[in-house]
């Protein structure tokens, strides 16, 4: 018996996932914020609802792919997603959120007695609209199960990180610790070389195809080269969120994560010259800044 599906959150990612879900022949039940996203998955056959109790109520399983804790919180919680469940049904957190309010969530769902797993995911749009997406899962094997078929529609590979749904918000903050470092050694390389009357394209031309040929790097890196920050894949801002998330998760497991402290007060700065709408690569311009490049 196919699954009825509720979804909260049509973003920037959130969107093509739902849609990629209808055209697998699953029946949402819909929920966005504003509700002008909605309209393209109305028109696509998706039931558009007013409020995220309605879309969760007699869900099945309801996806969640929501901005940041607050967001999460006040969905699920202050605006009665997860009250509106029946018990038995199973919520699927996808959104990159802190190891405080995934301990938090799986408490919560337990009390009422609603299966709840992490699965936060990595890539951008194209590859969520392509269907590609690494997905980092983490729960009872008997829910990552039932959530299968569906990570086989959203994305490429599905890893399994245990029984505990923080164990995959952890593993997506060190990810995304590691793209923020990346983009801010790319913005100090690429300035020390400017500094020099190397051009900046040429250098990360050649970093991009030699020693660092990574997905991460050849992307936001050519991203950097062209100081292409608009339309935003991922927002500087919401980079900034996790590199801050990935810090309280280091002090509360006593793990010393010196780069990421001066990452943060990178973001920070890019915050401050208002950059927190641009591209996450935009981060890289504080090196030229503060180079007298910028």
């Amino acid at each position: 018996m196919t699954p009825k599906i509720g979804f909260l959150g049509l973003g920037t990612m959130g969107a093509p996932m739902a849609i990629n879900l209808l055209n697998a022949g699953y029946a949402l039940n819909v929920w966005n914020r504003s509700a002008e996203a909605a309209q393209p998955l109305a028109e696509q056959g998706a039931t558009v609802t007013s409020t995220p109790a309605q879309a969760a109520q007699d869900a099945d399983i309801l996806i969640s792919m929501l901005a940041d804790d607050h967001a999460v919180e006040d969905v699920m919680l202050t605006q009665g997603a997860l009250e509106a469940l029946k018990p038995g049904a199973l919520h699927i957190n996808m959104a990159t959120i802190s190891i405080a309010l995934a301990e938090q969530l799986t408490a919560q769902h337990q009390t009422a007695q609603v299966g709840y797993i992490a699965a936060p995911v990595l890539g951008r749009v194209d590859v969520a609209t392509a269907g590609q997406l690494n997905i980092f899962a983490a729960g009872a094997p008997q829910l990552l199960a039932q959530a299968q078929p569906l990570f086989d529609i959203l994305g490429q590979t599905t890893w399994h990180f245990g029984d505990t749904p923080a164990q995959a918000n952890a593993v997506k903050l060190g990810a995304n610790f590691m793209i923020a470092s990346a983009i801010n050694t790319m913005g100090e390389a690429s300035a020390l070389t400017q500094g020099y009357g190397i051009d900046k394209k040429a250098f990360i031309d050649l970093i991009t195809s030699t020693l660092f040929a990574a997905p991460v790097y050849k992307g936001y890196g050519q991203a950097i080269a062209e100081d292409r920050f608009e339309p935003p894949g991922f927002k500087l801002a919401l980079g900034h969120k996790d590199v801050r998330l990935a810090l309280e998760a280091a002090e509360q497991a006593r793990v010393p994560m010196p780069q990421a402290s001066l990452l943060k007060d990178n973001g920070l700065d890019a915050l401050a010259h208002g950059d927190g709408t641009l591209d996450w690569a935009a981060l890289a311009t504080v090196a030229y800044r503060r180079a007298g490049q910028r």
